[in-house]
């Protein structure tokens, strides 16, 4: 299987963040399975990229020219594809993934997974997204999405097109068990 994964090039996190990505990495990697990433050597992209690798799993680096010319990618990776915009990125991991998983991350985390919990929404694909909630790093997200529900902003069972799990061996549980569903019509209808 083909996982995107999205997730921190910070250096500055808590080790025990890199520790996470690395474990992932290692999960993927032993269980037959591709990394599909930002392509950075930094942070916990490099960490899940340094297990995936260790266990002898598949790299796909995706990164725009203008992050390419820091010198970031990761030396291990198997194909590294150079892309000019961030959109391009984007298109093109969603595009060759067969899931999603978000590690702990900052704003580029949250856009990404975002929209691949939209476009899911919308129909647009039926893969499984999985939050990997470390140390409950989720778990204010998670309280706004239950508030989203209560105040009909999103429907109840939007909550079932995404799953939440404590460590990394259980995202990859959860994508090997996963059974695509139907989406929902995202629309309320007026009262």
């Amino acid at each position: 299987m083909d996982i995107c994964v999205y997730c921190s090039s910070s250096d500055a996190v808590s080790p025990a963040y890199l520790e996470a990505a690395e474990s992932l990495g290692k999960s993927i990697g032993s269980r037959g399975h591709s990394l599909i990433y930002g392509g950075a050597a930094v942070g916990s992209m490099g960490a899940v990229a340094r297990g995936t690798r260790e266990k002898g799993g598949r790299i796909t680096g995706v990164m725009p020219e203008k992050l390419h010319r820091f010198g970031l990618f990761y030396d291990g990776i198997d194909e590294r594809i150079i892309t000019d915009t961030m959109r391009q990125r984007k298109e093109i991991m969603e595009s060759r993934a067969e899931s999603f998983i978000a590690l702990p991350g900052g704003l580029g985390t949250l856009e990404e997974i975002f929209e691949v919990m939209v476009l899911k929404q919308l129909g647009y694909h039926s893969k499984a997204v999985v939050f990997i909630d470390l140390d409950g790093f989720y778990s204010p997200l998670m309280e706004f999405l239950e508030k989203l529900c209560r105040e009909r902003f999103m429907k109840e069972g939007t909550r079932t097109q995404y799953a939440v799990v404590r460590e990394p061996g259980a995202a990859i549980d959860y994508l090997e068990n996963y059974i695509p569903q139907g989406a929902e019509t995202k629309w309320f209808k007026h009262p």
